[in-house]
């Protein structure tokens, strides 16, 4: 048993009463908080410290965690060939399914014309309200992002979270202690008790998890209710649908291929979903992602390696979130954009998606910076969907989430490092294999 799988055990969630199931809780709370944000909206606006304060004891778990999962990955493979081999057939099938959901989202939103005929002109929008994220654009860019993946320090690194900056040094400590061979033991010893250490504050963590759905659910429901949903109703429904038809249409055909159900995957991972739901952010299920990947199957070391490069480079959700706003927003204030320009954009969206990776504000900054690559729409559009970024984030995290799960499963599955019949057993909901 691995230090990440030694919290689950389905046998002993099964001796809970149905209303100690963390899922069942999550769900319970988001209804409450639906109905406080509603009802009361501020209340339910002040209610926002509770939904950060969760995502914040999450998130500073986040950077040691992804270190000693990837460095122990790297050590225990004693093989950087098969390291590489590994990260290049992730690259690759990240790049081809973040491709596919950039086309997806741009033939789904020429199709579902959202913006038509709102006829918004740009110079009535509030610039003033988007000035900070048109800011952060400045630092976007090919040299720039390549540039941040260096820390200024290790520890740096580290207290700031940033993902692309700990993979980078992960990668390398990993194979600095893989050349050591024996004389690395001891540290790895280290590194595995410390691993064991993070989840089980992780499990304390994840306790206020309800109290974390209802603070932030609350909120957003709270600021930008029944006002927003009917201004921007179309463009929400549009991306609720493109981010259903990528999942049943992209990754179930996918799922099939690999052996595998992704309905009782999406039931196996329902907690984290809901979660994600709730909080807009998938970064707090991070580490029971890993753990929960490790109980059904895959190799913790291909895990380790997978799971958070995928949080940098497999944005499902984030790629039908950049398409289909960019093309709505081109629509709502008139500009037009032919086959020739909408090219250009997914080519353009081929590299500013990737910069979403560590990114403060992240999806919505990589629209603004995209919108100022392309220079034919305007970048002040972006404070016409600002009341309800937080709501189509309510698409894209989930999708982001399910992706990496499934990238996860297939890779394992290539590099042979996936236990089929594991995998079988705890999709169906038997005990799991110790």
């Amino acid at each position: 048993m691995t230090a990440s799988t030694a919290t689950l055990s389905p046998p002993a969630a099964k001796r809970r009463p149905w209303y100690l199931t963390l899922w069942i809780q999550v769900l319970v709370a988001m209804v409450i908080g639906i109905l406080v944000g509603h009802f009361a909206p501020q209340t339910g606006t002040a209610m926002q410290p509770l939904g950060d304060a969760f995502i914040k004891m999450i998130r500073m778990l986040i950077a040691p965690i992804i270190f000693c999962t990837v460095v122990l990955g790297i050590a225990k493979m004693n093989d950087m060939t098969r390291v590489g081999r590994v990260a290049i057939k992730a690259l690759i099938y990240f790049e081809v399914l973040t491709t596919i959901a950039l086309i997806i989202g741009l033939l789904m939103v020429n199709l579902w014309q959202p913006g038509a005929g709102m006829n918004i002109s740009a110079a009535s929008l509030d610039a003033g309200s988007v000035k900070g994220y048109i800011a952060q654009t400045q630092t976007q860019g090919v040299v720039p992002f390549l540039m941040n993946i260096i820390p200024g320090t290790v520890v740096g690194s580290l207290a700031e979270g940033n993902i692309l900056q700990v993979l980078f040094l992960s990668v390398l400590f990993g194979a600095v202690l893989t050349a050591l061979g024996k004389a690395a033991k001891p540290l790895i010893d280290i590194l595995d008790t410390l691993s064991k250490m993070l989840f089980g504050a992780v499990a304390i963590v994840m306790w206020a998890a309800p109290l974390g759905a209802f603070g932030a659910i609350a909120f957003t429901v709270g600021k930008y209710g029944a006002g927003t949903l009917v201004s921007l109703g179309n463009l929400l429904v549009c991306f609720y649908v493109t981010c259903l038809v990528f999942t049943f249409f992209v990754l179930g055909p996918i799922c099939r291929i690999c052996g595998f159900s992704l309905l009782k995957l999406i039931r196996y991972i329902w907690e984290e979903i809901l979660i994600c739901l709730a909080t807009t952010s998938s970064e707090v299920v991070l580490p029971r992602m890993i753990e929960k990947l490790e109980a059904c199957g895959c190799k913790p070391s291909v895990v380790g390696l997978v799971v958070p490069t995928g949080y940098s480079f497999n944005l499902d959700g984030t790629c039908l979130y950049l398409a289909a706003v960019t093309v709505f927003l081109a629509q709502a204030t008139n500009t037009p954009l032919d086959l020739y320009q909408q090219l250009g954009l997914l080519a353009v969206l081929l590299l500013t998606s990737k910069g979403a990776a560590g990114v403060a504000g992240a999806a919505f900054v990589v629209l603004a910076a995209t919108l100022s690559t392309v220079g034919t729409i305007p970048v002040t559009s972006v404070a016409l969907i600002l009341g309800v970024h937080r709501l189509l984030a309510e698409g894209l995290v989930p999708t982001n989430l399910i992706g990496n799960a499934v990238a996860t499963i297939v890779v394992s599955k290539w590099e042979g490092a996936l236990d089929e019949e594991q995998l079988a057993r705890v999709l169906d909901g038997h005990s799991r294999k110790v």
